[in-house]
């Protein structure tokens, strides 16, 4: 039996990350509610995460490997950070460019961007 199958688009890719039960978002949502931490996708976030996956021509396998690479310093680095109450991911992270924001619970409310070296 020989099937031919299109390329997922970026429309498919996004929902892939948000929709099903067990999305890839969802997943290290849960992930980080065990350290007792919010994390947040801003919508171009979402998008630039598709959009790379389909650069890489990895279609939906890639898209948990664009979120480890986004998200893997930020998951070592929390349990031994202090106060940090929310994470954000934005466009910026995504590519690489910045970090995601940690959003701490202080008097000041501080929030605290990395740039990456």
């Amino acid at each position: 039996v020989v099937a031919t199958l299109e390329e997922l688009d970026k429309e498919a890719l996004v929902q892939i990350l948000q929709e099903p039960k067990n999305a890839l978002i969802k997943q290290y949502q849960r992930l980080f509610e065990i350290e007792e931490v919010e994390l947040e996708f801003r919508e171009e976030a979402i998008e630039a995460i598709a959009e790379l996956a389909m650069k890489r021509k990895t279609g939906a396998r890639g898209l948990r490997t664009v979120l480890e690479k986004t998200l893997l310093d930020t998951m070592f680095d929390i349990p031994s950070t202090e106060d940090v109450k929310r994470v954000i991911v934005d466009e910026a992270a995504v590519k690489g460019d910045s970090k995601p924001f940690l959003v701490y619970d202080s008097e000041s409310k501080k929030a605290s961007k990395k740039k990456t070296s």
